[in-house]
């Protein structure tokens, strides 16, 4: 009888052991369903916009390319250097809004959003006007660098039309940051999708049927960014954010100073990363047969940049949910949202991967009907695919770092990465080794790689109850100087 008791009592042991682990595994996997739902919310409605806005630039770059080569060189010079330069700026400035409207809206400290992105666009106003001379100055900026004259004259009125664009990234960047962090993110999706569907009418009917040639494409242009700018400022100013938006106060002028401060540190960080295929342009400029490089490369980064869309999406649910749980006071919650989002991420981009590496110079006919450009662009294909699998885990950790705030970090591992090893070793198997394009590429992509491992290393080794307290701190210093300011203005 004792024997049977114990073998009774050690099979109960083992079922209920075994319905323990298995709960447990249960509880993981709803824990990572419910994550992902979170992260979807914001990563699908982001990609979705970020493919419609870049798609903008690609529409535009296809017509622009059957007006003639030239005009497409010089198209591709001004959007993957001027405006990229310009964007990287101003995408990483607003970026210290995801931080701050992030947080808040996890603490539930929702008065101070409003704040926040008029704040923001008191920064970034004034950052583009900075910018201005830059376009007014273009072709002489680019004559100087070594570029093509002729090539360098044509961008110099691509550049003057691109004036509206720059300006459009203002209100773009800080209306999205700010509905992204409550996951109002359908609207901005819904706003995007129209303007594209506007943009492919206007650009057809400006440049083919009408005939106006450049200045028909970059008015299109131009009024496919604003179109949903306006929209959204409808939605966020409007009665559709009633919670978040509290009218226009004054308030936005007092106490700028740190928002400058996060923003100039915010945008260090992404323009670093921006700026570090826009110096590749600049370095295949001087190259021998200068135009078909530049073609082939610009096609190249073209089909990267869509790639990169989905890694941006992932970057704003990163930031996102990592700025929601620091508000709410749950390190775990933060470290677990990581976790799935760069894992979803990887697993898109190893598919996009073996996609790109098969397909090679056979895209490029979708840009191009130039034979050499083609050959060029398969060329290039598998550094284009390790690219493509490396940008879908370093933008999603830029992510993480804005959701907690450590931008100016960053700032420096980019330089260090980028700057320090990348370039160096590009211009060295480039021009050195004489590997041109395929070398100063190689060169970047380890400056890339070393980048992604060092903040998987500082991720992992964050102290994340370290950083809720430092998120808590961040929110009541702040709340306190809004609400200290706006009692004195009653």
């Amino acid at each position: 009888m004792e024997g049977d008791l114990r073998q009774k009592l050690l099979i109960r042991e083992n079922i209920s052991s075994s319905e323990a682990g298995v709960e447990e595994e249960l509880s993981l996997v709803k824990r990572v369903w419910e994550e992902s739902k979170l992260m979807w919310v914001v990563a699908a409605p982001a990609i979705f916009t970020r493919f419609s806005t870049f798609g903008i630039n690609v529409i535009s770059q296809a017509f622009v390319g059957h007006i003639g080569p030239r005009e497409l060189a010089a198209f591709a010079l001004v959007f993957t250097v001027l405006i990229r330069f310009a964007n990287g700026i101003l995408l990483g400035m607003a970026s210290a809004l995801s931080t701050l409207c992030g947080q808040a809206y996890g603490a539930k400290e929702y008065g101070m959003m409003g704040v926040y992105l008029q704040r923001s666009w008191l920064v970034l106003f004034l950052t583009a006007l900075i910018l201005l001379p830059l376009f007014i100055f273009t072709s002489p900026i680019l004559t100087l660098l070594g570029q093509d004259e002729s090539i360098a004259q044509v961008a110099g009125t691509v550049s003057l039309w691109s004036i509206p664009v720059m300006f459009a990234f203002i209100v773009s960047f800080t209306c999205q940051t700010f509905l992204q962090s409550q996951s109002k993110n359908v609207i901005i999706a819904f706003l995007a999708a129209l303007a594209i569907i506007i943009h492919v009418f206007l650009s057809w009917l400006l440049t083919l049927k009408f005939k106006f040639g450049l200045a028909g494409a970059m008015i299109s242009t131009s009024l496919a960014y604003w179109i949903p700018n306006i929209g959204q400022l409808i939605f966020v100013t409007c009665g559709w954010c009633p919670v978040t938006w509290q009218g226009f106060s004054f308030l936005a002028f007092k106490d700028l100073w740190p928002v400058v401060k996060l923003s100039l540190s915010a945008g260090g960080m992404l323009c670093l990363e921006l700026w570090y295929n826009t110096i590749l342009v600049l370095l295949t400029g001087n190259m021998k047969n200068a135009e078909v490089e530049i073609d082939a490369l610009s096609i190249c980064l073209n089909i990267n940049g869509w790639e990169m869309m989905i890694s941006l999406g992932f970057m704003a649910a990163a930031s996102v949910r990592v700025a929601n749980e620091l508000g709410k006071g749950s390190a775990k919650a933060a470290k677990f949202s990581i976790v799935v989002t760069v894992l979803t991420s990887l697993a898109i981009g190893f598919l996009l991967f073996l996609f790109f590496l098969f397909f090679r110079e056979r895209l490029a006919y979708i840009f191009t009907t130039n034979k050499d450009v083609a050959a060029a662009v398969g060329d290039l294909s598998p550094l284009l695919s390790v690219s493509i699998l490396l940008n879908s885990v370093q933008p999603v950790l830029s992510g993480v770092a804005i959701g907690a705030g450590w931008q100016s970090i960053v700032a420096y591992v980019n330089i260090g990465c980028y700057y320090v090893i990348g370039i160096p070793i590009g211009v060295v198997l480039g021009h050195v080794i004489n590997l041109q394009v395929k070398g100063i590429w190689i060169g970047m992509l380890f400056g890339t790689f070393i980048q992604t491992v060092v903040l998987i290393i500082i991720t992992y080794k964050t102290n994340w109850d370290e950083q809720v307290t430092i998120a808590r701190n961040r929110i009541n210093r702040w709340s306190k100087v809004d609400d200290s300011t706006d009692q004195e203005t009653k």
